[in-house]
């Protein structure tokens, strides 16, 4: 799939990309997202470990559709962006921790 040179959503002009604002909101939704998963699979775990990876493996499954979706626009990007490192971090933290 090609894009015309303004972008997919042919706006016909291009906005400076906000690059503060956006890194602020990747950064946050990161944190709180790794917390989120860190809490949710450490509680998981010690109900059973193969448990929480099957969740974890089934909520990321299941977003993952929706979120390469949404990955072109304006602001969705940056929260998108985030929600990927936060499960990231999340992930490997569990993975030290648990």
């Amino acid at each position: 799939m090609t894009y015309p040179p303004d972008g997919p959503y042919g706006y016909g002009y291009s906005e400076p990309t906000p690059w503060a604002a956006g890194l602020t909101v990747v950064v946050m939704v990161a944190l709180l997202t790794a917390c989120g998963v860190y809490a949710f699979g450490a509680a998981l775990a010690q109900v059973h470990p193969l448990l929480a990876i099957a969740v974890n493996l089934v909520a990321v499954g299941g977003v993952l559709p929706t979120a390469w979706r949404w990955r072109f626009a304006p602001v969705t990007r940056w929260v998108i962006a985030g929600l990927g490192a936060g499960v990231l971090l999340g992930w490997i933290a569990l993975l030290i921790g648990v």
